[in-house]
C-alpha cells in the first residue's frame, strides 16, 4: 500500500492539509513542514472512523509528480487490508474466527487500531480470507 497523497494550500498564515482520498482528514500548519506532520496525525484519526463505521477504507490514489505524500505506519496498512477484505467479502468477524479457530474477540482485536497486533496474525487473518499480505520495500 503507498501512502496517500496529500493537497497543500496556503490559508492565510496557515496551510491547509487534505487527502483527496480521505475527505475526513484535513488539518493545518503554520509553514509546510507542520503542515505535513499533522497530516500524519489527522490520517490517522481518519482511520479510526472508517474502522468504527465498519467502513471500507478507500485506497490512496497515484500522487500527481511532486505531491507530498502520507504513508501510514505498516501495522496499520496491514489492518485497513484485513478491513477492507472482510467487508468485501461480507465475513463477520465471527466468520474469520471461525477459520483462525479462534475467538471474536481476538478478531476483533485485529481490526481495532488502538491494540498493537503481530503483523503475522494478520498475514494468517488475510491467507484465511484466500489472500497474502505482502511487503514491498520500494
Amino acid at each position: 500500500m503507498r501512502g496517500y497523497p496529500v493537497n497543500l494550500r496556503k490559508d492565510g498564515k496557515f496551510v491547509l492539509v487534505t487527502f483527496p482520498d480521505i475527505p475526513e482528514a484535513i488539518t493545518q500548519g503554520i509553514s509546510r513542514a507542520e503542515a505535513l506532520e499533522m497530516a500524519n496525525e489527522a490520517l490517522a484519526v481518519s482511520m479510526e472512523f472508517y474502522f468504527e463505521d465498519h467502513r471500507p477504507v478507500p485506497m490512496p490514489s497515484a500522487p500527481r509528480r511532486g505531491q507530498p505524500v502520507v504513508e501510514l505506519p505498516a501495522s496499520v496498512a496491514a489492518k485497513v487490508l484485513l478491513l477492507n477484505e472482510m467487508l468485501r467479502q461480507k465475513v463477520r468477524p465471527i466468520d474469520l474466527a471461525r477459520r483462525l479457530g479462534t475467538t471474536k474477540q481476538e478478531v476483533n482485536r485485529l481490526t481495532d487500531l488502538k491494540h498493537a497486533t503481530k503483523i503475522d496474525r494478520i498475514d494468517t487473518a488475510l491467507r484465511a480470507l484466500g489472500k497474502k499480505l505482502i511487503l514491498d520495500a520500494a
